[in-house]
């Protein structure tokens, strides 16, 4: 396994060929370093390396082996994590590339890089491109500028994790961390043509401070970002399990990689073409309803559903902007109490759709939050009342194809689809009304269109991430994906 054969291996491949001492963990770090090197600058996906950090735990990886010691599911694979709410000591933490926090660089983990080093025995050698405070759909920012999206780099990958996606999909890593508030994993896992995982809420434990409550408005989440379905579930399989400093941690043991050889057959599966009440454009309506076939294949009887929203799209993705700004608030001020005033000194380095939403909410009131969730309550019911006949709900992950990036650092989604104005940030992605409700759910590559990828949105009930598994599983098996790469294999460098 050398050459590009190494870029788009699977992380349980090479993992599996480490422990049988095919492959050196000093030799795959170092390759994946050189590759990031050669095609990160055509890209800008990584905005962080740390080599001879690298190297380091790839030496240690590699005496591990051959001492016979006990290895991890992905001992030995270099991944990467995402530069917003992500941690590792000693690295620069940026929240998205705002100017001012170019140096800021705390000294704690985050869940995800805690467990995926010290459970997975995985190696974090970088960290990519986000959004500022992962507020919108795409990824740019002043800092940094925009990620190309490697299916055509003068288009934009998705956001918040577009970095990991645009990375996984280039073959600079087989598996990167995405967080998910409002679609983060599933948005640019979908333009990006890869495989992004939100658990239920609660199955990977995520420990906030100073308030251990604050993932909860809306339900937040981290997960992994890869090119296959068994490399999502191997992670989990990592990430998942009890942990007492998260409140809402669910203790419960689950065979996320058994999910992947359990037949679908008479599984009930609604479809919804767009939630009811968001515009979908055509080309993207009639590749999710093609790939939407494989599942009848697979023996899954598939109905169409109404979910019985009333709320129009505008004002559920205002809705998303209005529950999650008062964590951005506190936010803010915790990095005042840091020594960085973004507000007020350093407001220049935030967008001015952040600040439209920063201004107006900064000081919500409880009648207003109240009324926040009560709308809320709506659309919970409404994903509840299709789970009282289904098992799985299905819907295209985003409405529209990528966008162009922008010049300034400020690249948006797009201002009308299929005709009819959205919300810019995320009113084009039918991935937050799952944050509302804390449910399982992935985007699974659906197919091409105009030579862009598509994604399909999988949906389980409250807490059945094995149900959104076994039909990811099934889909891959009679959709396969991975020939779509060749794209990126052939992307000339600038």
């Amino acid at each position: 396994m050398t050459g590009d054969d190494l870029s788009f291996a699977s992380a349980g491949s090479i993992a599996d060929a480490i422990k049988a001492k095919k492959l050196s963990p000093v030799e795959v770090v170092d390759y994946f370093i050189k590759r990031v090197a050669e095609r990160n600058p055509s890209l800008n996906a990584v905005v962080h390396m740390a080599p001879e950090e690298g190297r380091k735990a790839a030496k240690a990886a590699e005496a591990a082996v051959m001492a016979g010691k006990k290895l991890g599911p992905l001992h030995g694979v270099p991944i990467a994590i995402k530069d917003l709410f992500d941690f590792k000591p000693g690295w620069p933490a940026t929240l998205g590339g705002i100017r001012a926090l170019k140096d800021f660089k705390p000294d704690y983990l985050c869940p995800f890089s805690e467990r995926i080093e010290q459970r997975g025995g995985a190696i974090i050698i970088g960290k990519t491109n986000s959004p500022i405070m992962g507020f919108r759909g795409v990824t740019d920012n002043y800092l940094f500028g925009p990620t190309g999206n490697p299916f055509d780099t003068k288009r934009n990958p998705g956001g918040s994790s577009g970095g990991s996606a645009a990375a996984v999909a280039d073959g600079l890593f087989p598996l990167a961390e995405g967080t998910d508030g409002g679609g983060s994993i599933r948005i640019p896992s979908s333009w990006c043509g890869v495989y992004g995982y939100k658990a239920a809420f609660g199955r990977l434990p995520l420990w906030t401070r100073p308030n251990a409550f604050s993932a909860e408005t809306p339900f937040i989440h981290e997960g992994p970002i890869t090119r296959n379905v068994r490399d999502a579930a191997l992670a989990l399989s990592v990430l998942a399990g009890y942990d007492a400093r998260d409140p809402y941690a669910l203790d419960e043991e689950v065979d996320f990689l058994g999910a992947l050889d359990r037949p679908i057959k008479g599984m009930k599966i609604a479809y919804s073409p767009n939630f009811d009440v968001f515009p979908v454009e055509p080309e993207v309506a009639e590749t999710v309803r093609k790939a939407v076939d494989a599942l009848r294949e697979a023996g899954a009887t598939v109905t169409d559903v109404k979910l019985g929203i009333k709320r129009s799209h505008m004002e559920l993705a205002d809705l998303w902007c209005k529950i999650i700004m008062p964590l951005n608030v506190a936010g803010v001020i915790g990095m005042k109490a840091a020594g960085y005033d973004l507000i007020g000194k350093h407001r220049d380095d935030l967008p001015p759709e952040y600040l439209y939403w920063y201004d107006r909410y900064e000081n919500i009131t409880p009648a207003e939050m109240h009324e926040a969730q009560s709308v809320r309550t709506e659309i919970y019911d409404a994903v509840r009342g299709v789970f009282a006949e289904h098992d799985i709900l299905i819907s295209p992950t985003l409405a529209c194809l990528p966008v162009e990036n922008a010049k300034d650092g400020n690249t948006l989604g797009p201002k009308t689809v299929a005709g009819e104005e959205v919300n810019r940030l995320i009113g084009w992605c039918l991935t937050f009304p799952i944050n509302f409700t804390g449910n399982p759910a992935a985007s699974i590559p659906a197919g091409l269109a105009k030579g862009l990828p598509v994604g399909m949105q999988i949906i389980g009930k409250r807490y059945a991430d094995t149900d959104v598994l076994a039909v990811s599983a099934a889909f891959e098996r009679l959709r396969p994906w991975q020939q779509t790469y060749d794209i990126c294999r052939k992307r000339k460098l600038s």
